[in-house]
């Protein structure tokens, strides 16, 4: 399943962060500090009603001071065109319109996405009367904002809702969809090639040689396979400058749509902080994911070994339970059959239907066992639930009160039906509705 992505473009220092952090505040179920859970994200999957949709925030990508900012404004809108369903052009009250704010809206006018500008940082009703000018962009009427105050959001809220395209009640795709993750230089263009057999994707030692996702086709093992090859996803305020600064979009949208992350990482390289975070990005995606140990041939075997690692990597991304760890060399052709072969384990996980006699007996023995904590001094109850759908595995629980659901019930209740049925290697996703939506 596709979520639309709906991406927030606009000048440095017009409020980009704060609307984002307004969309995102009150509608993510877990915001922790643990590495890779969705705080620190520059894309987070947002829920409003029956809508989902992928808010983009490309104020997370900071400008290096030294490049050119007008290359850097192009490159950001430019990367949001190309990955979005719909964008948000955020404007600054207290500057008006100035060539920044022009040159923005043309390129935004000669595109067919749809496009909402939102004025920002209108505060009081005196600053009404100054939003006039913005009319002279050439665009639709302008929606007038306080990303601070919460003025005008659930305006906001609602044009997003009734423009991104619906999401399909079920995918029919028979194709297994696999994006190739990681940070730039860690061979995953090399990857792809050893897995194709060929020389597809221009593969160099330079950083961030692979700009734009690209998509591959294979058959495996009477399955088909699309390949996405993705863009190095860089840490905030590393980026270079041009079109490169902003290729995280790109790399968040191709995992976006695939149905399994390969996350590549760097055997001689200790896991870093940004890894993490990319793990998180297939979690919070309700993806499978696999963790590919890459030029492992570069390893000396007398200080590191392959358990060390696993349980390393294991104790790191502990938000992920039971992915598969492959050990490769990309360049010397070694454990790409172990790849494929993880693949299709996560896909088949993936598929794994429980009938609700099962599930709702396994429920009624999780309640037993351990009775939600109170919240705010009352208490969860799990009234039956039912599998919604596969790929990802996604339940829907009937409770007294969604809101008395803590977090860590929800990873208990997650755990047990993993300890039952399996789901290793894929997140799965549990939705609850009151028990007056019962039947709705």
């Amino acid at each position: 399943m596709n979520l639309p992505v709906v991406a927030i473009v606009g000048r440095p220092n017009v409020g980009k962060s704060s609307l984002f952090n307004r969309l995102v505040r009150n509608r993510v179920a877990i915001v922790t500090d643990e590495p890779g859970t969705t705080r620190d994200r520059i894309a987070v999957e947002v829920t409003e009603g029956d809508a989902r949709f992928l808010l983009v925030d490309t104020g997370g990508l900071e400008f290096d001071p030294e490049t050119d900012i007008r290359l850097g404004i192009r490159a950001q809108v430019d990367a949001a065109l190309d990955a979005a369903d719909a964008i948000i052009f955020l404007c600054d009250i207290m500057e008006g319109v100035i060539v920044g704010d022009q040159e923005i809206a043309q390129i935004l006018r000669e595109s067919k996405k749809p496009v909402l500008i939102a004025v920002n940082k209108v505060d009081n009703n005196e600053r009404e009367y100054q939003a006039a000018e913005f009319y002279t962009l050439g665009m639709d009427e302008p929606l007038l904002i306080s990303a601070h105050h919460g003025r005008g959001v659930a305006e906001l809220i609602e044009w997003i809702v009734g423009t991104i395209p619906i999401l399909p009640s079920d995918d029919a795709e028979s194709m297994i969809r696999v994006s190739i993750i990681g940070r730039p230089n860690v061979g995953k263009s090399a990857l792809l090639n050893a897995i194709l057999g060929e020389e597809r994707v221009v593969v160099s030692n330079v950083p961030g040689t692979t700009r734009d996702a690209i998509d591959t086709e294979i058959e495996y093992e009477e399955n088909t396979l699309l390949l996405i090859d993705t863009a190095g996803i860089r840490r905030r305020g590393s980026v270079q400058r041009g079109v490169e600064q902003f290729s995280v979009l790109r790399s968040l949208s191709a995992i976006n749509r695939a149905d399994i992350a390969i996350l590549v990482i760097d055997a001689t390289e200790p896991l870093p902080a940004q890894d993490l975070h990319i793990a998180g990005y297939a979690q919070d995606g309700t993806k499978g994911l696999i963790v590919v140990v890459n030029k492992w041939d570069l390893v000396d075997p007398e200080k590191t070994n392959a358990v060390d690692i696993s349980q390393f990597l294991r104790s790191r991304i502990k938000f992920f339970t039971g992915f598969p760890i492959v050990f490769t060399s990309a360049l010397e052709k070694e454990g790409i059959d172990l790849v494929l072969e993880a693949i299709l384990k996560i896909h088949a996980e993936r598929q794994i239907r429980v009938s609700t006699s099962q599930l709702n007996r396994v429920l009624a023995r999780a309640a037993a066992e351990h009775l939600p904590p109170l919240v705010k001094g009352r208490r969860l109850s799990v009234y039956y639930g039912t599998q919604a759908d596969v790929n990802p595995p996604t339940f829907v629980l009937f409770v007294n009160d969604p809101s008395r659901m803590h977090f860590s019930y929800r990873r208990f209740l997650e755990n047990t039906l993993r300890r039952e049925f399996g789901f290793d290697g894929t997140a799965i996703e549990i939705k609850l509705r009151s028990r007056s939506q019962d039947g709705a």
